[in-house]
Parts: C-alpha cells; sequence; structure tokens
C-alpha cells in the first residue's frame, strides 16, 4: 500500500509511481514537487516526517536543505548589482587580506578557502568571516576547483552583507520568500520548528563517495565533520537557527520548485545577470573530492555523473544526502527533491530516477 500523498497532473503519472517506491524504500519521509510555467504539476510527499515518533509527512512539512540552500544564496548575490563578479574581493570587503581573490572565485568554488583554518564554533558565521579574511589561499585563486562546502557560505554572506548592508538571509526573506509567498528559511524561526522533518542518515551514509585519497580525506573530514558527523547537530535548532547562507536552508520541496520556476522565468533577477551566472566559470576534477564539478556563480551545472538527469540545460543545487533542487529553462520547469534520510552519493539513484520519469512525462506533455 502506497504511503504517498498529494496529485500530478494528468500525464504524470509515473513520476507518482517513482515515488511510490522511493517512498516504499525509505527509512524516512520525502517530497518531490514540480512547477512549470506557473503550475504545480507534482506536488508528492509521503512516509514518515519522524521516525522516532511516527509524525508522517504532511502537506506542510519543511526539512533541512543543506547544500540546496547554495542555490539561493547564489541567487540573492546574482541579484545583488553592487556585486561585480570581475572584481577583487578586497572592493567590498577591506578586511580581506588576498588581493588575488574574484567575487566570481568564490561563487565557482576557485578561490582556494575550502575550509576555515583556526578553532571556531562553526555555527558562528562572523568569527569564521574574521578567520577567512586573514586566511592565505591554498592555491592560486582561480587555477583549481573545489566545493567549498561551508566557506561558500561565510565568503558570500560576507560579500553581500558588505556590499549591500543586509546578509543573505535578509534579502531572501524581502525579495523571495515573502513577495512570493515561499515557505523558505535562513536562520528558522521558533514557529516552523513542529513542521521540520527530523533527518536520519543510512547505515552506509558517507560524504565524499568518489575520494580514495586518504590526506585529502583528512581535509573533507575538516570541512563537514562539525556537521556531518552526527544525526543530533544536523537536527539541532542551533543549526536551523544558523545563518549559514552554504547549508542551513529549511524549506518544502513546492518552495523550492516554485522558487526555481520563478527564477527560470526571470521573476526573481534580470534575465542578463542570470544569463551570466549560470554559464560555466569553472568545471573539471575536484582538486580535494576527485568528483566531476561544473559551476556558473554559484549554481551547480550540468556534469559527466548526470546530477540534473536528461535535461541539457540545467542549474541548480544538490544537497547531502540526495537532496536535488534546479530548473530546466528549456522545459521551462522548476523542480525539487526533498528527502529526509540521507544515502551516499554513488549508490542512491532516488533523484535521478525521478527526473528522468519527468523528463519523460514532458516529452510527451510538451
Amino acid at each position: 500500500m502506497s504511503h504517498t500523498q498529494g496529485t500530478v497532473r494528468r500525464g504524470f503519472e509515473e513520476v507518482r509511481e517513482v515515488f511510490d517506491d522511493i517512498v516504499a524504500d525509505s527509512r524516512a519521509g520525502a517530497a518531490f514537487a514540480v512547477v512549470r510555467r506557473g503550475e504545480t504539476v507534482v506536488d508528492l510527499w509521503g512516509g514518515l516526517a519522524d521516525p522516532d515518533s511516527g509524525r508522517p509527512w504532511s502537506s506542510d512539512t519543511v526539512c533541512v536543505l543543506f547544500s540546496g540552500t547554495k542555490g539561493l544564496t547564489a541567487a540573492v548575490a546574482t541579484r545583488a548589482s553592487e556585486l561585480d563578479p570581475d572584481a577583487p574581493v578586497r572592493t567590498y570587503w577591506p578586511e580581506f587580506a588576498s588581493d588575488d581573490v574574484l567575487v566570481s572565485h568564490v561563487l565557482s568554488h576557485t578561490a582556494g578557502l575550502p575550509y576555515v583554518d583556526g578553532d571556531h564554533d562553526f555555527l558562528d558565521v562572523l568569527a569564521a568571516e574574521r578567520l577567512l579574511a586573514k586566511q592565505e589561499p591554498l592555491w592560486t585563486p582561480g587555477s583549481k576547483v573545489a566545493y567549498h562546502a561551508l566557506t561558500y557560505g561565510y565568503l558570500v554572506d560576507a560579500l553581500v552583507r558588505h556590499a549591500t548592508g543586509r546578509s543573505v538571509a535578509d534579502h531572501l526573506r524581502a525579495d523571495f520568500a515573502r513577495p512570493h509567498g515561499l515557505d523558505l528559511h535562513l536562520g528558522t524561526p521558533p514557529e516552523v520548528d513542529p513542521r521540520v522533518a527530523r533527518l536520519v542518515r543510512s547505515p552506509d551514509y558517507r560524504i565524499s563517495t568518489f575520494l580514495q585519497d586518504e590526506e585529502r580525506r583528512a581535509i573533507v573530514n575538516r570541512m563537514y565533520g562539525a556537521l556531518l558527523g552526527s544525526d543530533e547537530v544536523i537536527n539541532s535548532a542551533a543549526y536551523r537557527r544558523a545563518e549559514l547562507a552554504a547549508g542551513s536552508g529549511v524549506g518544502s520541496a513546492r518552495a523550492m520548485a516554485t522558487f526555481y520556476d520563478l527564477l527560470a522565468a526571470g521573476s526573481l533577477v534580470p534575465r542578463s545577470a542570470l544569463d551570466r551566472a549560470t554559464r560555466t566559470w569553472a568545471e573539471g576534477r575536484d582538486v580535494i573530492n576527485d568528483r566531476p564539478v561544473h559551476f556558473g556563480l554559484g549554481f551547480e551545472l550540468p556534469d559527466p555523473i548526470g546530477t540534473y538527469g536528461p535535461a541539457e540545460v540545467a542549474y541548480g543545487h544538490s544537497g547531502a544526502g540526495g537532496g536535488r533542487h534546479g530548473a530546466w529553462p528549456e522545459a521551462e520547469v522548476g523542480f525539487s527533491f526533498l528527502p529526509a534520510e540521507l544515502r551516499p552519493e554513488d549508490t542512491d539513484d532516488r533523484a535521478n530516477r525521478l527526473l528522468d520519469a519527468l523528463h519523460a512525462c514532458l516529452s510527451r506533455c510538451p
């Protein structure tokens, strides 16, 4: 018996069948939504929002987005006309020591600052920024690409705040969430807590599944350890309250799919700025994680391992454990897969199966 709830428009039944299988095989709940030209054509949810208490996933359940937050942050930076991608970071942030790091390096994960060097509480955004401002890049900025898992958020938030006078969280609330009625939060308020899904890690969950080198594994552990080391941290109110522009956003699949539909339609940022942000700024093999990557200015782009499914043109951002959020602009759709069970990237096929089914349905429903 299926535990899936929600609706699909006629012609998208195959997506529901795939989602049914995913929910039936999950230890925790999930949601999947697709919005096309303002119409919600897929809005599905199912399973348990809290396996400990037995609370079911409901229509208003929200979940931690992890790095899905980076897509929201990238849109904020894209909208900020004050930020010139070709300008040095020091143009906006005088305390930043390096003359060689450009805004585009920060946004495209080529700045050479993939971790914070120094003791700090990773939830203390300002403390992390102060340390990064004094830190020497590990390589010549722009010469190598490596995913800046948490430091992306500290760096972009500092840039946005110095350039505009407002934080990424402030921009998200004022420019995106409130005007468009989007259930998206950065610095999640207490009143949202009862609707938040509890995250669980699959028994085989691990990060950086492409990486075999033990020396670089130590760097990865330094990057992620405080965050993904326990269920307690990722389910804490303190984590959700922190305005980590790289990973503590909370939202619904419906809101994320709507966000990307609006973004693709040109309703959130100027079209010229979006075109610039979604062209290639960095690609290749991540020099720390050994994963093939492809970045615009903060957005992930299609890569050799098919992160964004069959569509040739796409942008968005995935999240730890299997979340997948983005747009296929040629098909005029925004989509979001939001799971509460974290699975390892090399064996997790949930989002890929959903995107394959969605692509097949769209080919029959132009």
